[in-house]
């Protein structure tokens, strides 16, 4: 994706503000490296455009149309409290179904966060699809949608032209996500880094993690995260990393976990693929070179990786992301 990306954000009466801002930042802070250019142009639409309710003490105004809507390559519909739960089986008015069906049906890309993907199942564009929502909007929905998969342990979902998240803050996760898909790791890590937010948060990660108030007998995991992250080149061991916060291996696994609600090893590899994703399109690194900074150690091991995670060898995922 070269060009500037339409994104359309379908609002209704009820709409989160923070779901609806975070599409904007995010998708708004994303540049093209060589030019400085926006990559997408963000547009906010109602079924009729004016003022429109939210769920806090303000209104906002939404110029745009349906007809934008069903135009655009990209549509992220944030949740509204006022009426999605209140949803069923083609209940969604049939001018916004017909917009969002038209989107799909021209390959183009439709998205939820949080309850919005009440809206996606009623307009039937879920059937037969893993989709998650809010943990605890997750069982209704599954109640009133069973044609869909619902996962409601996960930040987000990728059905390919359907993608539904979790929570605000999983909205972040998945604008990010799409944001990574178009345009590669470099220009995502960029606009994280211009929205102080996690770079990086694989979509199979907990939505819900426990983590109990640290008493000084309970120690965090960032001291040995961050002397990881600087240190992605080396061989480390889960031994290494329970040693540089003084715990016992049984015990950093159980709060690493708890902290970020992956394994120890699991966390480290999905960090080294990232960084080797910004290498590849920011270096002219051989793959071997490339693996030997992350700590693949071996091309044929960063191969595997990446085959694995994204489906794809590192030299054609340099082809479509290098430059971006």
């Amino acid at each position: 994706m070269t060009e500037t990306t339409v994104v359309a954000v379908l609002v209704r009466d009820g709409v989160l503000p923070m779901e609806l801002g975070l599409i904007h930042q995010l998708f708004g802070a994303a540049r093209d490296p060589s030019t400085g250019e926006r990559l997408y142009d963000v547009r906010t639409c109602a079924p009729r455009p004016g003022r429109i309710r939210t769920d806090a003490d303000f209104p906002i105004y939404a110029e745009h149309g349906l007809e934008t809507v069903a135009a655009a390559d990209t549509v992220l519909v944030p949740a509204s409290h006022e009426e999605d739960e209140s949803l069923r089986p083609g209940s969604l008015d049939p001018e916004s179904a017909r917009a969002l069906h038209a989107v799909h049906a021209g390959r183009g890309r439709v998205a939820s966060i949080c309850t919005g993907a009440f809206v996606l199942a009623a307009a039937g564009l879920l059937d037969g699809r893993r989709a998650t929502t809010h943990w605890l909007s997750s069982d209704r929905f599954a109640r009133t949608f069973p044609q869909v998969t619902v996962d409601a342990d996960v930040l987000y979902v990728d059905e390919g032209t359907v993608l539904t998240s979790a929570g605000e803050a999983a909205g972040i996760d998945l604008c990010l996500h799409m944001i990574r898909a178009d345009h590669g790791a470099a220009v995502a890590a960029d606009v994280a880094r211009r929205t102080v937010v996690p770079p990086y948060r694989e979509g199979g990660q907990a939505q819900y993690i426990q983590r109990p108030v640290r008493t000084r007998e309970s120690a965090s995991t960032s001291r040995s995260r961050a002397w990881a992250l600087a240190r992605l080149a080396e061989p480390l061991t889960l031994a290494d990393l329970a040693a540089r916060d003084a715990m016992a291996v049984r015990t950093y696994s159980r709060r690493f976990r708890e902290e970020t609600g992956l394994t120890p090893m699991t966390w480290l590899a999905r960090q080294r693929l990232d960084r080797a994703r910004e290498l590849l399109e920011r270096t002219d690194h051989t793959v071997d070179r490339v693996a030997t900074e992350t700590g693949f150690g071996t091309g044929a091991s960063l191969r595997q990786h990446f085959q694995a995670v994204l489906g794809v060898s590192p030299g054609a995922y340099r082809a479509t992301f290098r430059g971006r």
